[in-house]
Formats: C-alpha cells, structure tokens, sequence
C-alpha cells in the first residue's frame, strides 16, 4: 500500500481501500532547517527527556484516597457535588 491510499474497515468486517486526492506535504529534513530552527528541535528534545527522567525518577503516584469518581472535573470545568454543579 502507498502513502495515498487509505484503508477503512467497517463493522461488516471488509476493508475498503480509497485513494486520498491530497497528499500530505513532504516534511523536511532536519538538516535541511535553518540553525535556530535546529537549535529549537535539539532544546525541545532536551526538555522532553529531562520531563520523562522526572517522571522516571518521582515514581508512581500515590493512590487517590476517598476520591471521585468519573471524570476529573477540573479538565471539564466544572464540579458536581450532591447533584448541585458550579462551573468555575
């Protein structure tokens, strides 16, 4: 399969296969960047792998204690709590 074809599969089971009519745009290489744009990518790598050693090191986090359940309300936006909801 090439890159201008996309795969489908439906619930029946049969894949279909159809051909994209617009083709992503080539991405360039990263010795083709400009230097600061070089510079960025190699401080950004950087900082992801300074984050995940972080991670690494703290360990997991402790186990929520008498905690809600469903969603997490903060990334919704708002609370519920004995049927009364206040949006923040």
């Amino acid at each position: 399969m090439s890159g201008d074809e996309i795969t489908v599969a439906t619930t029946d089971g049969v894949s279909t296969t159809t051909q994209s009519t617009t083709a992503e745009p080539a991405r360039p290489r990263f010795e083709d960047l400009p230097p600061p744009a070089q510079r960025a990518l190699k401080e950004a790598e950087e900082r992801r792998q300074a984050a995940d050693a972080a991670r690494a090191a703290a360990g997991p986090r402790p186990k929520e204690i008498q905690g809600r359940d469903g969603p997490e309300p903060v990334r919704y936006g708002d609370w519920e709590r004995k049927g009364i909801i206040s949006d923040f």
